[in-house]
């Protein structure tokens, strides 16, 4: 019975934060019409998008290969996985084992490299300039969340997204590595999801596109599939802050139903905290240009790297 109820556990957030992953993107949008004192479209359209584009006939070109076909279901079963590896509500779930902040890293470069290789099989100019683009945000964005990883490890002694929620809960207090890893984790989720100021995902402006460039060929389901693996992705970072910096409210140590109906609550709030945070950042700043990019997550990787130095000089005291 035990495992039975930890499968249903585990089960249960897998298809929470699937069924949460376009609500979250609608809140953004929703916040950032108000914002610009505009009614904004219904919380729940990006679900009637995903609807209609799976109702509607796949247009393939004439030179597209097995790669353009498959990159799509590749793309949204990577990015599902990895967002239904970090802990939600609870901690200790039974494929807790599995959620690494280093797999999940490699569960999102594969969904990436998908996503390069299909846009530049067409063989069209936006396609090749959005994977372009995506790789060199990609260079900068990755050791970056490795120097996150290992700031994390050597304060709580592991890459476990559990255990490092567990640590940081019963054992944390304010730490200048964790608050500079928060600073160039938050820096790293806006690039990786493309949002403002690396690239504004409402546009369709040939010399500031990066995602949408790659996914301008793709249609019907395909692109339900990539809009969908586009909101887990946007999930799964906020899941992570709250899960690694923010983890008050995690069900811990053996819950029953109480803990997981607080968890699930908290896990709300949070998520709706930083879709209203997102949704503000990105009205009151303005998009940089491309070649910025690089220092923006240039700063970043700086800043992981001396939260480990910071880290080991001050274990040596």
């Amino acid at each position: 019975m035990a495992v039975i109820r930890d499968l249903l556990v585990q089960g249960v957030q897998m298809l929470l934060v699937l069924a949460l992953a376009p609500l979250l993107t609608g809140v953004v949008r929703k916040v950032k019409a108000r914002l610009n004192r505009r009614r904004g479209a219904s919380l729940i359209q990006p679900y009637r998008d995903s609807r209609r584009l799976l109702a509607k006939e796949v247009v393939l070109a004439d030179n597209a290969s097995w790669l353009f076909r498959v990159a799509p279901y590749l793309i949204f079963a990577c990015t599902w996985v990895a967002a239904a590896l970090v802990p939600t509500f609870a901690t200790g779930l039974i494929f807790s084992w599995s959620g690494d902040l280093i797999a999940i890293a490699a569960l999102l470069g594969t969904a990436r490299f998908m996503l390069a290789l299909a846009g530049m099989d067409i063989g069209t100019s936006f396609g090749g300039i959005g994977s372009s683009r995506e790789v060199m945000i990609a260079s900068l964005a990755e050791p970056t969340m490795l120097m996150i990883a290992i700031s994390l490890a050597l304060i709580s002694g592991s890459t476990q997204l559990s255990s490092i929620a567990e640590f940081i809960l019963h054992f944390g207090s304010l730490r200048v590595t964790l608050a500079l890893a928060l600073v160039a984790f938050i820096i790293v989720a806006v690039a990786e999801n493309g949002r403002i100021p690396v690239d504004n995902p409402a546009t369709h402006l040939e010399l500031t596109m990066v995602h949408e460039a790659m996914v301008l060929e793709y249609s019907g389901r395909h692109l339900a599939m990539i809009e969908l693996a586009s909101s887990l992705k946007l999930l799964l970072y906020l899941s992570a802050i709250a899960c690694l910096f923010l983890p008050w409210g995690l069900a811990t140590d053996a819950p029953g139903l109480g803990a997981y109906t607080i968890g699930v609550i908290t896990y709300l709030c949070k998520l709706a905290l930083g879709a209203v945070a997102l949704g503000v950042f990105e009205t009151s700043i303005a998009k940089m240009r491309v070649f910025r990019v690089p220092n923006f997550l240039g700063a970043a990787l700086m800043l992981a790297l001396l939260g480990v130095l910071l880290r080991f000089v001050s274990r040596g005291m």
